[in-house]
């Protein structure tokens, strides 16, 4: 029943001239019009809640359209809960890093890792440093070594004006 809420047409809103009805247990009940299947969704205690509007002629079903929302309500928050949400994390970079920072930065960046979100590395050139752009490949490809056991390059190294830039994203868990 992939019909959204605002779709669903309850009781004294169906407006069409006749309807299929199927019950409560979802059994078919037959062709008629909408009061008369009001009558008998009435006298059991239920609902009439169109389900296909776009049938011919429109299929609706007798049952408790509150129950129903709860359930399907319900059923959206709990997938909803297994989705796993990946965001992208940024690690900033220079051609000038030190040995201790860089081995800070590539730690921070497999701890990301680990936890199932991407991760991009960008190196900013300022001033004169985008003559030395071969620095920054190399600094990016030691970083890309760095991360190999966790995640593998998305996007490879790219120049975009002075931001040298890659996406890793995590390995697949087993």
């Amino acid at each position: 029943m992939n019909i959204s809420a605002k779709e669903l047409l309850i009781n004294e809103e169906i407006k069409a001239k006749e309807v299929r009805v199927i019950g409560t247990e979802g059994d078919p009940i037959g062709v008629m019009s909408p009061e008369a299947a009001l009558k008998i969704a009435y006298e059991q205690g239920y609902d009439l809640v169109l389900m296909a509007p776009q049938a011919q002629p429109p299929v609706c079903r007798i049952m408790d359209y509150g129950k129903y929302r709860f359930e399907r309500d319900k059923k959206e928050k709990e997938a909803k809960k297994k989705q796993q949400v990946i965001e992208l994390k940024e690690i900033q970079l220079s051609c000038r890093i030190d040995t201790h920072d860089f081995e800070t930065k590539a730690r921070h960046a497999v701890r990301f890792l680990s936890s199932g979100n991407k991760v991009r590395v960008v190196m900013r050139f300022k001033g004169r440093e985008m003559s030395h752009i071969a620095i920054g490949q190399e600094i990016m490809q030691k970083f890309q070594d760095a991360c190999s056991e966790v995640g593998n390059v998305d996007k490879a190294p790219v120049l975009d004006g002075r931001l040298l830039s890659m996406v890793i994203s995590p390995l697949k868990l087993k």
